[in-house]
């Protein structure tokens, strides 16, 4: 009789056509998704002298949220080699950008009982970390019978999620426990998973307060203020999904700060172009953030009187925007994506308004609010309100500003406590051989 991994395997088989289709797909915007193609079917050119630590960050915001981590991995074990694995282009560009070759990276191989066979022969991890919500069977299964120790850190388990992997209970407990260790970032996401079935669950909180903003990002970010105008407010519109861009050009036209510059740098790079269309449409005169070049550049340019806008079509700068920034709005939360990090822009000093739809930082958003560091609105009407209160009052924004550091600095501590999981799961792991 099949097992519930067996059918699971069975459906990824009926669904390859799709998969090389989804890859043509996204590559007419982002073409980086037909490089490394083999490696996704574990397939590899790269390989390691050194005894192999791996980490899975899927995409930016975890790529990211392993730095702090990750400096930590390098000192305790300086003869180990650090391999990053990712699904996307962008976070592979952002391990690039965050790490450059201090680290092996490769796309993680979809999970195909070859292709993940393939990769841990290749590889030969010492062990594995799988970041946030990543649950992948096959892998998990392999790692278990090869011996390789798996933990699944900075684990966030929202509700919808919960229900979704609900609809497999076997399948998905059975994986849980194939783990050898959970860090989980509340109490909230650690019960979640409990009651999917998950045994070896432990609090640690979230890695991305303990990431400090780059010294380079921070001056960058007073030279793109002084090219954005001083004298000016700025407004930052940061992470934007599709359709929010212009539900906040709605809610500025009806909010009067003279001199308002906003700033929009959208989540995902494929839609600067579309982005930029819109303001056209709109009517709303613009510059690029590529236009403006960085102080001491021969393009250097300050953004003129008239300019009402600014793209930010460039990558890995977003501390230096937030920096820039006396107000800044975290994206995927005025429609129901579930939200963006918004620590980021409370550890660069920016004050933050979000919309109602938060479930992916569901914790890191109750803390901010209650913290004074943002502010969340429920509709367009609240955003408009909200944004023409804070503009316009500049002690309001100063304070808001200082308690932004006071939230970050009372919640860091994951990274350590992370740190502790891992060494005491080896160490199990150790006494079980």
């Amino acid at each position: 009789m099949l097992n519930p991994r067996s059918f699971y395997t069975l459906a990824l088989w009926l669904l390859l056509p799709y998969v090389f289709l989804r890859l043509a797909w996204r590559a007419r915007e982002q073409p980086e998704y037909l490089r490394h193609i083999g490696e996704r079917f574990g397939f590899y050119s790269e390989q390691s002298d050194r005894p192999v630590i791996w980490l899975h960050t899927v995409s930016v915001g975890e790529t990211r949220a392993a730095q702090s981590l990750i400096i930590k991995l390098r000192a305790t074990y300086p003869d180990h080699q650090i391999l990053l694995t990712h699904t996307t282009p962008t976070g592979r560009a952002a391990s690039e950008q965050l790490y450059g070759d201090g680290v092996l990276r490769v796309y993680l191989p979809y999970d195909y009982p070859f292709s993940v066979n393939r990769f841990l022969r290749h590889f030969r991890p010492q062990f594995g970390i799988l970041m946030e919500t990543e649950i992948w069977f096959n892998l998990i299964h392999a790692c278990r019978e090869t011996g390789v120790p798996l933990l699944l850190l900075n684990a966030r388990m929202s509700e919808k999620s919960a229900r979704n992997y609900a609809r497999f209970e076997r399948l998905t407990r059975d994986a849980l426990n194939g783990l050898a260790a959970i860090a989980a970032q509340t109490a909230d996401d650690a019960a979640r998973l409990a009651d999917l079935g998950a045994q070896n669950v432990t609090v640690t909180g979230n890695l991305k307060f303990d990431i400090a903003p780059p010294p380079a990002m921070l001056e960058l970010g007073k030279q793109l203020r002084a090219q954005f105008g001083s004298s000016r407010r700025v407004f930052l519109a940061a992470s934007t999904r599709d359709g929010e861009e212009a539900l906040l050009l709605d809610a500025l036209e009806q909010v009067h700060i003279p001199g308002l510059l906003m700033v929009i740098v959208p989540r995902h790079p494929q839609r600067f172009s579309q982005v930029a269309a819109l303001l056209e449409q709109r009517g709303i005169p613009f510059r690029r953030r590529s236009e403006i070049g960085k102080a001491g550049e021969p393009q250097n340019r300050e953004v003129a009187a008239d300019i009402k806008a600014v793209l930010g079509d460039s990558m890995g700068e977003m501390f230096a925007y937030y920096a820039a920034a006396d107000l800044a709005f975290v994206g995927g939360s005025l429609l129901p994506y579930g939200g963006q990090n918004l620590i980021e822009a409370c550890a660069a000093g920016a004050p933050v308004v979000v919309g109602p739809h938060t479930h992916n930082f569901a914790e890191a958003t109750r803390l901010a609010v209650a913290a004074g560091a943002a502010a969340q609105v429920q509709d367009n009407g609240g955003l408009v309100m909200e944004l023409q209160r804070l503009l316009d009052n500049p002690d309001a924004l100063c304070k808001m500003q200082r308690r932004c550091a006071g939230f970050v600095e009372a919640n860091r501590g994951a990274t350590e406590k992370s740190l502790l999981v891992i060494l005491s799961a080896l160490s199990a792991n150790q006494s079980g051989q």
